[in-house]
């Protein structure tokens, strides 16, 4: 299968990293960037096998920008207005968490040997923060895991994933309820797949198995029937009504992300059907029967609303597509 299109992401880019929102295809470019999403898009550049020329100048870009935001005590800033000036003060929310996750696939599978040590050394200086957030802290150990992999004995990155891990925590005792928070966020599989990595990388079985058993239940929540109906943005808990609105790309990625490593750690190929559920959603099998993916684009729609489908294309819905399509293309066994 060929791999996804990039041109709605270079639609969404310019000479300084990649605009947050849209109206329909067309970039807001008032409304600025966004460090959590340029660093997603430096996780699906860095994935991608054989990048072209103008791939590795968009990852280049991304790392800048990434490198910029970046304090000298490891915190990173989030948002930059239209007119290159930070608009917020440096911290560790979900950005600094996806701004390692960046790095960290940057350090391992960066398209450039100089690309790959300055990501390692921005990624080795946030790495030494932590973070009260426990997705902060997850999508940073998706970082770290990147570097563990690629980087055997690296301390720094073991380190934060087994904290990470820790900040996940047990499934509950409630086999009704396993979740280990009381309702269903956003992004949700990133927790049982840092559990599944940090067991597998750190070689503690029992870690991995709280990760599958996560990951089976959330399958199970958030399928209807043969297709995915993932959590909205409000969140779920038990007793609320499905399917909710709206549904958003991230959700499904993250799914996408977390049975793709399931597969990797078992060689297990069941893994696989849930993965294709997940291309399938953006392809129209959801709760709607409509699709997110735009074939003319190339851009990702911003989510299933009760009424219908978004006609914006940003940045995160758009980085959600390709990661997804990106996992379509890898046979069992492959490398992430």
């Amino acid at each position: 299968m060929s791999g996804p299109s990039f041109a709605h992401l270079y639609r969404l880019s310019d000479d300084t990293g990649l605009f947050e929102h849209a109206r329909g295809p067309l970039p807001l470019r008032e409304h600025g960037y966004c460090l959590d999403d340029v660093a997603r898009g430096l996780v699906v550049l860095c994935r991608e096998p054989a990048p072209d020329e103008r791939k590795v100048e968009a990852a280049e870009r991304y790392l800048a920008f990434t490198a910029h935001a970046q304090a000298a005590d490891g915190r990173f800033h989030n948002r930059l207005g239209a007119d290159r000036r930070w608009r917020d003060e440096p911290g560790t929310g979900d950005w600094w968490g996806r701004a390692l996750w960046g790095l960290g696939t940057a350090a391992a599978r960066g398209p450039r040997p100089w690309l790959r040590a300055a990501a390692l050394a921005c990624f080795d200086s946030g790495a030494l923060r932590r973070s009260t957030s426990v997705r902060a802290m997850a999508f940073a150990a998706l970082g770290a895991a990147e570097v563990v992999r690629a980087v055997p004995g690296h301390r720094q990155a073991a380190a934060l994933l087994a904290d990470a891990a820790a900040a996940v925590g047990r499934p509950r005792p409630d086999q009704g309820w396993p979740w280990p928070e009381k309702r269903l966020f956003y992004a949700n599989a990133v927790l049982p797949e840092v559990l599944i990595a940090a067991g597998h990388l750190l070689h503690d079985e029992s870690v991995r198995d709280d990760g599958l058993r996560l990951l089976r239940w959330l399958l199970d929540v958030e399928t209807s029937a043969v297709r995915l109906s993932p959590t909205a943005a409000g969140g779920w808990g038990p007793g609320e009504p499905r399917p909710a609105f709206a549904q958003q790309p991230i959700e499904v990625a993250a799914l996408a992300d977390a049975c793709t490593r399931a597969e990797q750690v078992t060689d297990d190929r069941e893994w696989s059907t849930h993965t294709y559920r997940a291309v399938a959603w953006f392809h129209g099998d959801n709760d709607l029967g409509l699709p997110l993916l735009d074939p003319e684009t190339g851009g990702g729609r911003d989510g299933l609303e009760r009424d219908g489908c978004s006609r914006n294309q940003g940045a995160e819905s758009t980085l959600a597509l390709i990661s997804t399509l990106q996992h379509a293309r890898l046979p069992v066994g492959s490398s992430r």
